[in-house]
């Protein structure tokens, strides 16, 4: 989200991986952002792969970013503030601002439950 995209699907239909299904609607400039987004991505990955960030903070870990979060007088991350709120250069001129930023990291990937009324 700190690019301006919502998250894909992931583990389907195969396990471990991000299931990218644009609509015919997209543009190819659109398609281009994206993917010039999952490049950027791959440089933050290859910083924490390489050490340059710590695993437990970094901007991955942490995103989304919130502009909450960005402007708040404490800063205590590894990383810029500039990186957080604009990871690429093009995200200047159209930025998303997500309202929250995670919520309970993927605990409610791996803890489901239903809410529904039982089915009869």
């Amino acid at each position: 989200m700190d690019y301006g995209f919502h998250a894909p699907t992931t583990s389907f239909p195969v396990v471990a991986t991000l299931m990218i299904e644009p609509t015919e609607s997209e543009s190819k400039a659109e398609l281009d952002r994206f993917c010039d987004a999952m490049i950027s991505i791959h440089g933050e990955a290859e910083k924490v792969r390489k050490g340059e960030w710590p695993r437990n903070d970094n901007p991955l870990k942490n995103a989304p970013h919130t502009a909450e979060s960005v402007v708040a007088d404490a800063w205590t991350h590894p990383y810029s503030r500039e990186t957080a709120a604009y990871p690429a250069s093009w995200l200047r001129e159209r930025k998303f601002w997500p309202s929250v930023g995670r919520v309970d990291g993927a605990y409610g990937d791996r803890n489901f439950f239903c809410s529904c009324s039982a089915l009869s």
